[in-house]
């Protein structure tokens, strides 16, 4: 399927957007007006864009129906301050709740259930609930245009940083992905939950450079077993690893006796078998298998 966007109403291409370009991250955005009117509500265009200095960016959208601003944007364009309160299942419920287009002046703190904090560096009040808050200071917004489903850029610094003790881990003392359940937004009425069922880690080199899955030996990178996941797994090292003679396995034994008469299906074993030890992120011992296999 081609979809132009010009061509395409923007209430379509929308939804496509949404749901491609996903999951995103939630900024739950406290704010407060010149008369101290406290408004809560949140955007999922955000994310982290610097480390030094700390800079996030999240847009605000102009409404579809008319290109009117949402009070979100009204309030920092009188008080250039924001608190992002990340979002976690915990709280997703009344966090959407919070996103209903209520008169300005209510506060989304009392609609939505939420309890307020005083921030120590900032005007807006911070989400008690929230395991992790950022004090921020508006630097830019920048208008991406006037017409309704236009972003509001702000650019804002991060000067305070606030995280509950319960989702650190203990031996390092850094926030723990198991313990946080982040939520995402996609498109329509979609979320998404992170939690240990489905994080997983990626070894990634840090000072040397990775060979390159162009310098896998041509047995394994036009494998018909392994795949592209795989490659890239093993084209992480900064050299083809040599065969250790130390190394035992029985597995590896058995698929040597049982096919040695017959070497395309010990291939496939073998590639099967390497595979499987990828899967559990053993990439040595699969390294070790179809270097086997390379010298059969």
């Amino acid at each position: 399927m081609h979809i132009n966007i010009s061509e395409t109403p923007v209430a379509q291409y929308q939804q496509w957007l949404q749901f491609a370009i996903a999951p995103r991250p939630i900024c739950f955005a406290s704010t407060i007006d010149a008369s101290g009117n406290v408004n809560l509500s949140p955007f999922s265009f955000f994310n982290l864009v610097s480390y030094k200095p700390a800079i996030v960016v999240f847009s605000v959208v102009r409404k579809m129906r008319d290109g009117s601003s949402k009070h979100t944007l009204d309030n920092i364009l009188e008080v250039p301050e924001v608190v992002i309160n990340i979002c976690d299942y915990d709280m997703v419920e009344q966090m959407s709740l919070s996103s209903c287009e209520f008169a300005k002046g209510t506060d989304e703190f009392i609609k939505a259930g939420f309890t307020k904090t005083a921030a120590t560096l900032v005007k807006p009040p911070m989400v008690q609930e929230a395991k992790v808050q950022l004090e921020c200071k508006v630097l830019e917004v920048k208008s991406l245009g006037d017409n309704g489903g236009a972003g509001q850029l702000v650019i804002a610094e991060v000067s305070n940083m606030h995280v509950d003790d319960s989702i650190l881990n203990d031996a390092a003392n850094m926030i723990d992905p198991k313990k946080l359940a982040l939520v995402a937004r996609l498109g329509g009425d979609w979320y998404c939950k992170v939690d240990a069922t489905n994080l997983f880690e990626i070894d990634k080199p840090t000072t040397q450079i990775a060979i390159g899955i162009d310098a896998l030996p041509n047995g394994i990178r036009n494998s018909n077993i392994l795949t592209g996941n795989n490659l890239g797994q093993l084209a992480n090292v900064v050299e083809i690893p040599f065969i250790d003679p130390a190394f035992t396995d029985d597995t590896l034994k058995n698929i040597f006796q049982y096919y040695a008469l017959n070497p395309a299906d010990m291939e496939q074993e073998l590639h099967s078998y390497a595979k499987e030890l990828l899967a559990q992120n053993k990439v040595q011992a699969a390294w070790q298998v179809l270097l086997a296999c390379e010298n059969v």
